[in-house]
């Protein structure tokens, strides 16, 4: 490469495009100084730092929503801005917004250091951000990496009990399980494309362009199928789709209930960016979607029945909510199918995971109000007499699952009927019907929690050595103020899309 090459690279690197992402990670750098130098006394003001942090990054997102570069490459084709890449970085903030919240609730009843909780936050949530507009191979490995080691750390954050150590040696295993089928799955793509001896040889295997190029010059090329299976798999384990979703329930019930919620909407939100970003409609897999999309079909429809039917007998709720999790993978899986016939599924799916954040966050910002120290020993039981003890927190619950169970109005149930028109569009009538049953099943679940709390009264366990009902932590005025706006934000959009829904609709 020339020096005139490589001035011309150094030009393309539009620092300003990843401007959001540099600052989150400056924050984190900011949060571990401040705590050195300011007086413990004040260390307490260190989450509010990193809340408006995450809250100004979110608004500066929106005043600057159509910069010069959205939809060019930058990075050398590292990156490529693009209206979903937007959406997806409002996304993350959202949830990283929302985890911090929950955390002030969380960590103030464990004896751990809170600092690092929200510095590893910040950058996951910046890897995330980077992830969603990966346009390279190298660039989505090193994101989903970077993403993967710092959730390694947040579920296993509760370092004093045994159930968060368990889950985050298990989320290792997986985890690294997973990535290892993923970069192989790269590798092989690599390979087989930067094959000389092949038709339409890519200059940068590694890109999706140009990977695209190749698939499209070679669509029955072994190696190259087997790769893609192998990115598939790698993906699947991220989204908690079957037959990878073995570490969903004991990971949720073990991690600490913040980075539970983080992972159930955020790392999903991310897993299937990146799904549509290599099986939508402009996807490099697309030549091969012979082999794609039988594979995404059979694993929604097997996700979706059993997720269902395996939240059927839970009675703790990290792990009722984490399977639960795994049937709306089976949901959002449907729409990653429906692109392929349908204009309407990616926008589809994009709704469904907003209505899904103001869902789970509302629950989920119950479920850290309602529990006690023992984080993971979250049972049904407990919710006996929640409408009589606090019928806000009892409302807010009701508002979050019957979204989750997509009962019209909510936001949930529209979020539902987006992926299903979509998938009756394409044509997916057999998918259609299994996750219509889905529906069903789901609503018996969800509804043995809200009678749980509406309409059961709590009895002391009959043996002395039970653990008692937990004493849960009164609701503050920021806690009340936001979950109130997710319940309000979940049946207003349930009425009336407006502009969010003709915007997501629109691609």
């Amino acid at each position: 490469m020339t020096l005139e090459e490589v001035r011309l690279a150094a030009a393309d690197n539009l620092w300003s495009a990843i401007a959001p992402e540099l600052i989150l990670a400056s924050l984190a750098l900011v949060l571990l100084v401040l705590e050195m130098v300011l007086p413990k006394r004040h260390h307490g003001l260190i989450p509010d730092i990193a809340s408006a942090g995450i809250l100004g990054t979110l608004l500066g997102l929106f005043l600057n929503w159509h910069p010069v570069t959205l939809g060019t490459e930058t990075f050398s084709g590292l990156l490529q801005h693009s209206v979903t890449g937007q959406v997806m970085r409002a996304f993350f903030l959202l949830a990283a917004l929302f985890t911090c919240l929950l955390a002030r609730i969380t960590l103030a009843r464990q004896p751990m250091p809170r600092v690092e909780f929200y510095h590893v936050l910040l950058v996951v949530t910046a890897a995330m951000m980077l992830l969603v507009q990966a346009n390279h191979f190298l660039m989505l490995f090193v994101a989903l990496e970077t993403l993967t080691i710092g959730l390694y750390i947040l579920v296993s954050y509760l370092r004093t009990t045994t159930a968060s150590l368990e889950a985050g040696l298990k989320y290792l295993v997986m985890g690294a399980l997973s990535s290892g089928l993923l970069l192989f799955g790269i590798v092989l793509l690599y390979g087989v494309t930067g094959n000389p001896a092949l038709p339409l040889h890519s200059g940068n295997a590694m890109h999706y362009e140009e990977l695209g190029l190749f698939l499209t010059g070679n669509p029955d090329n072994f190696l190259a199928s087997l790769g893609i299976v192998l990115v598939l798999a790698g993906v699947a384990f991220k989204i908690g789709a079957f037959p990878f979703q073995v570490w969903v329930p004991d990971v949720y019930q073990g991690a600490p209930t913040p980075v539970t919620a983080f992972l159930a909407v955020a790392s999903k939100g991310a897993g299937f960016a990146v799904l549509l970003a290599l099986c939508g409609p402009q996807g490099p897999f697309t030549p091969y979607a012979w082999l794609v999309m039988p594979i995404l079909t059979a694993m929604a429809g097997a996700t979706i029945l059993f997720g269902n039917i395996a939240a059927l007998t839970q009675h703790n709720v990290k792990r009722l909510i984490g399977l639960s999790g795994v049937a709306h993978a089976g949901f959002l899986l449907l729409g990653v199918v429906a692109a392929a016939g349908s204009p309407m599924a990616v926008g589809a799916v994009y709704f469904y995971l907003f209505a899904y954040l103001l869902a789970s966050f509302a629950v989920f910002g119950v479920m850290a109000h309602v529990a006690g120290t023992d984080d993971a020993g979250q049972e049904l039981d407990h919710y006996a007499g929640l409408s009589r003890q606090s019928p806000f927190l009892a409302t807010v619950l009701a508002v979050g699952l019957g979204s989750l169970a997509g009962i019209p109005p909510l936001a949930g149930f529209m979020g539902k009927l987006f992926v299903f028109i979509a998938a009756f569009q394409a044509g997916a009538r057999w998918l259609l019907l299994i996750a219509a049953a889905g529906v069903v099943v789901s609503i018996y679940y969800y509804f043995g929690w809200i009678k749980a709390a509406f309409f059961d009264a709590w009895t002391p366990p009959a043996e002395t050595t039970a653990p008692a009902k937990p004493a849960g932590t009164p609701v503050g005025w920021v806690a009340g103020l936001s979950l109130g706006t997710l319940a309000l934000a979940s049946i207003v959009l349930g009425f009336y899309q407006g502009p969010l829904g003709q915007w997501l609709m629109l691609w």
